[in-house]
């Protein structure tokens, strides 16, 4: 009897095993509510039995094939005018219907943070574009985070397609919405907006292999990490995060919690906010800083709804309300807007309690932020004096990069090795065409710019190679302004990335949007991102709609030197080059041989710009904009389109 049941389970387990392999399976990407591309061949494929008939019905056509022996099957669907909805069925064994198709213009919008940032995070400033939003014909695809390292995967981990309708808009990056829109509002064609960016993550990580033909090293890393034992090697030499965890030893936590309205605040300091501790008398902390203030609220509140804003705290914090937490962020990045219960709340005075917990650099409260908590008609104000203690101190950990054995040890982060979010977020579909790229990256790259400009040549060749494209649209976002203002001639970074991305429009068929206007000082996450995808839209009308028009701003061309001064001309001048604000041009540098900048003098005259300097009589070297965060880049075209950041040897 036993070896009976036995057999009877083997028997099932084997027919349940076939009925899943029969089962048809398409990939993620391929689902309801997609947009395919028009005006092109598009295959639609999957998964099945070896040898099993596939039917597929689309627009009142039939397609068939069959099974390949590893199972794979595809349909290569004619080209097509834009439309829909549309149902597509595909069946074998079994079916599976597609519904609310739309046929329309496909853009990938790939990078790191500032193309992940969603609508929902921006949702003050762009309150009332969510509030209105009522447009199914363009459709967004967050692409789940999914670093692979051991090469190219076939289909995506999950994901689904959402229309820019209603709450439903909110998870769409504000970028590549805008740019969407902008383009749907002209040509009225559903938009398609295939979204893989993952935040702070280096260009390295987006490129194919097939782009980095050039470069036999990163070749080599990525052969090693195609090695299972390598990377399990390398994993177990590098230090877990259990090798330095401690017992609890917050002050703050321990006995009644500081939070709690039962505490009674004891030797507490004054601090204000907004600002950084170090600013304020707390030297080279790394821990945990507990700040408190009663805060008197009006009997108007009472029993509604409120929000707290809280500005941006670096790096994590958790915000406490008469004892209950409201809300938290473990990283430094998000805006704070924590809702608070309509219950929570008492006429008089309530027990505010933040906790900030700071890793590395300056903690605290980034200045020129929002800090109040406000209903529909009334605010308080937040900014101002707080009692801080600290609660912890963190001891300094020192790493090593060799293995016990003296060995130098490659620290492996899947979602910043060569390779892997390509791998991962874009091979599962490369086969799908698409009207063009849209790249918004480059803040990780910003230690070593030196090395962009040829990433950025192996990222575009990269993706046009794999996806078949080789002339495929590529448009690209510049970095914005970010960080302390510069008031004298400095060496930046960010300039030198500003730089190496302006040279990459040396590859054919890209375009470059310049928004050195655009940033926060305090921010690498400007709020204004309207501004951008409508520039990203310009540059698209442009390459990927062959529209006549203005599409950048002014860009360095060439020069000449008469008499100490500089002779400028620019390319994309438009109807003329002028001053934004009426003001005489700024943010010109001049320098000799020594190498040394001084600000120069600068004026428009014509097509061109002259430049020069009493104290540079013999100018080798000119500058603009060269800064991270330059004060009064004015140099514009009529259409109101900023000159790129430039540096050239005269």
């Amino acid at each position: 009897m036993i070896f009976k049941r036995i057999n009877a389970l083997i028997l099932f387990m084997f027919s349940l095993n076939f009925s899943v392999q029969a089962e048809v399976k398409l990939p993620v990407l391929i689902s309801d509510g997609m947009v395919l591309q028009r005006d092109a061949k598009v295959p639609v494929w999957g998964w099945a039995d070896p040898g099993e008939q596939i039917m597929l019905s689309f627009k009142r056509k039939t397609y068939k094939t069959t099974t390949a022996k590893d199972g794979r099957w595809s349909i290569e669907l004619p080209k097509m005018k834009a439309g829909g909805p549309f149902k597509m069925v595909i069946s074998g064994k079994n079916s599976v219907e597609i519904d609310d198709i739309l046929i329309g213009d496909v853009w990938l919008c790939t990078g790191q943070s500032n193309m992940v940032h969603q609508l929902d995070i921006h949702d003050v400033r762009y309150a009332e574009e969510i509030a209105n939003a009522d447009n199914p014909a363009i459709r967004h695809f967050k692409v789940p985070t999914t670093p692979a390292i051991s090469g190219p995967q076939e289909d995506l981990e999950g994901g689904e397609w959402q229309k820019a309708v209603g709450e439903e808009i909110r998870p769409f990056s504000a970028v590549a919405y805008f740019f969407a829109k902008k383009i749907y509002e002209k040509y009225q064609i559903p938009i398609g907006l295939i979204n893989a960016s993952v935040g702070g993550t280096p260009i390295e990580a987006w490129i194919p292999q097939e782009g980095y033909t050039d470069y036999p090293e990163i070749l080599k890393i990525i052969e090693e990490n195609k090695d299972t034992a390598f990377v399990n090697a390398q994993r177990q030499n590098r230090p877990q995060p259990e090798e330095f965890a401690e017992e609890e030893t917050d002050k703050g936590l321990m006995g009644t919690p500081w939070y709690s309205n039962d505490f009674t605040p004891k030797n507490w300091r004054r601090i204000n906010i907004p600002g950084y501790w170090e600013d304020q008398g707390v030297r080279d902390l790394n821990g945990t800083v507990w700040y408190r203030r009663e805060v008197e609220i009006p009997e108007s509140m009472i029993g509604k709804k409120a929000r707290l804003f809280m500005g941006r705290i670096v790096d994590a914090d958790e915000v406490y309300i008469n004892g209950v937490v409201v809300g938290n962020k473990t990283y430094q990045y998000p805006q704070r807007r924590y809702e608070v219960p309509d219950t929570l709340l008492k006429a008089g005075k309530n027990n505010f309690t933040i906790k900030v917990t700071n890793y590395n650099g300056k903690g605290g409260f980034v200045p020129d932020k929002p800090y109040y908590i406000f209903t529909e008609q009334d605010t308080v104000d937040l900014k101002g004096y707080w009692q801080y203690k600290v609660g912890e101190v963190f001891k300094p950990v020192v790493r090593s990069r060799d293995n016990l054995f003296g060995e130098s040890v490659r620290r492996i982060n899947p979602q910043n090795e060569p390779t892997a979010l390509y791998n991962g977020m874009i091979a599962p579909y490369k086969q799908l065409p698409v009207k063009g790229i849209l790249w918004y990256q480059g803040e990780s790259n910003t230690g070593n710019p030196k090395a962009y400009e040829g990433y950025m040549a192996a990222l575009i060749s990269g993706l046009r190679s794999v996806l078949g494209q080789p002339e495929a649209p590529f448009i690209y976002a510049q970095l914005p302004n970010f960080m302390d203002v510069s008031y004298l001639p400095s060496e930046s970074n960010w300039a030198e990335l500003r730089e190496a991305q302006l040279k990459a429009l040396n590859n054919p068929n890209t375009a470059m949007t310049v928004n050195i206007d655009l940033g926060e000082w305090n921010d690498i996450h400007p709020d204004n991102k309207k501004d951008v995808g409508e520039r990203m839209a310009l540059a698209g009308l442009k390459l990927a709609y062959g529209e006549d028009l203005v599409y950048s701003g002014p860009v360095y061309e060439s020069h000449t030197v008469e008499a100490g001064k500089v002779i400028l001309k620019f390319k994309h001048t438009g109807n003329g080059l002028v001053s934004n604000d009426g003001e005489p041009l700024s943010e010109f540098a001049l320098a000799g041989e020594d190498g040394k900048f001084v600000w120069a003098n600068a004026k428009i005259e014509g097509d061109r710009v002259i430049v020069w300097s009493d104290e540079v009589a013999e100018p080798k070297y000119l500058r603009y904009a060269w800064a991270d965060n330059p004060d009064n880049p004015n140099l514009y075209n009529k259409e109101g389109l900023p000159a790129s950041p430039f540096r050239t040897e005269l």
